[in-house]
């Protein structure tokens, strides 16, 4: 079947559909895909095509929610999941998700994340689905004032990632942002990198030397008949192990993982063998480094900061262990939603911490940890949630709140990573100006409960699909070019007439 008065069926429809938004396939893969099944195609078609997938899918969403409300009230209703994301100027892409189902609940695009544009958002969905069991989201002050606007009395509880790593940032950024800059400033990747390529040319493809280095780093001992190259060798092992921190990262970003910092100590490390190593263990080029690397560790500003921050990173590390999340030796990176563990011994680990903090006469008495208690003090409520009993048709349920909005932040990075697949670019600012708001619901398309909701009785998204009335997929898809194109049709052709400013003139002067 065909809809109205166009040129593709709901059978390539959802094909293009699914290759964009799902596989992530490229225009042009999509191209080369249905021409195998001898249908022609070109690239502006296939954009258009996407846009009317979400549209049709945006509308059974739409036509839904009622089974949708039902089904999360069999699961003793749902948690409310608020976050957002944006790059640059792009707007603010903003989704509500249920925390138990796993569903995609609603979404918005918004020019900033002002509470008076998120009221209208969430006021919309508790119209549709009813007030939540409880909220999660970030601590941004447009969130916190929108729930407490909307969802009066609700369980209202902060994500325990967002909050360490508003901690973390508060705690020691400027530090941070101190080594960074002074790092900048002295030039040293640069050098490092001139080092390494010199290197390169002496060490070039003796494989045999540089497996029988790993094999005496392991054993403790090496093979003198292969100590001619080895300088070299361990020169370039040395200043490469200098620049690549990656090993010491956890996959949290900062303040988590700190790469400027471990730089820094790495540095001093170098700077330690090129000061005190024998001349036949290293290069010529290795030992000329000596210079820049003492001027770097005498610095005296990148000093003071890296002491300063390694002393409160420590204390990060406290709080991180006592709220089970980000643990240095997860491997999960940002994944981690958090160890299994008791709220109540986390909230108790905190109050310790808490605690030894405030005990502590150097600590207790600078701004940056008075800063920092007062955080915990604030949010305490939020941050713990007890479990949350509520009534069901089928009686009464135990719902255990998550302690991270990762739900939602692995969807953005999901589809930042899908995007990039698809069109090669890393940036997501473009992609959001350009999408729908209602892409996010692609999310929902793997979630069988969800599959079974939205199709309603057919067997097939296209059956679904073609239930629909065209006509509002067309006004749909017309709002939603209304509401977030800057320039109008009739001023763009204004705008490109070449002889404009004559015109004008001719006009204004008349």
């Amino acid at each position: 079947m065909t809809p109205y008065r166009c040129t593709y069926g709901y059978d390539v429809l959802v094909y293009v559909g699914y290759g964009l938004f799902v596989h992530s396939h490229s225009e042009q893969q999509i191209i080369e895909q249905l021409a195998h099944k001898n249908v022609s195609i070109s690239q502006r078609e296939i954009g258009f095509l996407g846009k009317k997938f979400i549209a049709y899918l945006a509308i059974a969403h739409y036509q839904s929610r009622q089974r949708l409300k039902q089904f999360m009230s069999l699961k003793g209703g749902y948690i409310l999941h608020i976050d957002g994301t944006c790059e640059g100027d792009s707007p603010h892409l903003f989704t509500g998700m249920d925390g138990i189902a796993k569903i995609v609940l609603d979404n918005i695009k918004l020019p900033s994340e002002k509470a008076e544009l998120l009221i209208p958002f969430l006021a919309k969905i508790k119209q549709q689905y009813g007030d939540p069991v409880a909220l999660v989201h970030d601590m941004g002050r447009g969130i916190l004032s929108a729930v407490k606007a909307v969802f009066k009395d609700i369980p209202d509880f902060i994500c325990h990632f967002h909050f360490l790593r508003d901690i973390g940032k508060d705690l020691y950024g400027n530090e941070y942002a101190k080594i960074r800059i002074r790092l900048q400033k002295h030039k040293i990747r640069g050098l490092l990198r001139r080092k390494t390529k010199a290197l390169e040319k002496l060490v070039g493809d003796d494989t045999q030397a540089v497996r029988r280095l790993l094999e005496g780093i392991d054993k403790g001992r090496i093979d003198t008949s292969f100590l001619n190259n080895m300088p070299a060798i361990s020169s370039y092992a040395m200043i490469h192990w200098a620049l690549d921190t990656s090993g010491q990262l956890e996959g949290y970003g900062f303040p988590f993982d700190c790469p400027h910092m471990i730089f820094y100590q790495r540095l001093r490390v170098l700077h330690g063998l090129v000061d005190t190593a024998g001349k036949v263990q290293f290069d010529k080029r290795f030992f000329s480094l000596w210079r820049p690397l003492t001027k770097i560790v005498e610095d005296p500003q990148l000093k003071r900061a890296v002491a300063q921050m390694e002393k409160k990173v420590k204390i990060f590390k406290k709080l991180r262990k006592a709220l089970s999340i980000t643990v240095s030796d997860s491997k999960k990176g940002l994944n981690d939603d958090g160890q299994e563990a008791d709220i109540k011994s986390i909230a108790e680990k905190v109050k310790i911490f808490r605690e030894e903090v405030m005990t502590d006469e150097k600590l207790c008495q600078k701004k940056s940890y008075e800063k920092m208690i007062a955080q915990i003090d604030k949010y305490w409520d939020k941050l713990f949630a007890d479990p949350i009993i509520v009534d069901s048709p089928n009686g009464q349920i135990t719902i255990q709140p998550q302690r991270t909005n990762n739900i939602l932040e692995r969807f953005f990075r999901d589809l930042k990573r899908r995007n990039r697949k698809k069109s090669g670019t890393i940036s997501l600012n473009k992609t959001l100006k350009s999408i729908l708001a209602d892409t996010p619901l692609v999310k929902n398309l793997d979630n069988p409960d969800y599959m079974q909701i939205i199709l309603d009785g057919c067997d097939t998204l296209e059956e679904r699909f073609e239930k629909i009335d065209s006509y509002m997929v067309a006004e749909k898809l017309k709002m939603e070019q209304k509401k977030y194109e800057r320039i109008s049709p009739e001023m763009r052709k204004i705008i490109q007439q070449q002889d404009l400013p004559d015109k004008l003139a001719l006009l204004l002067a008349a």
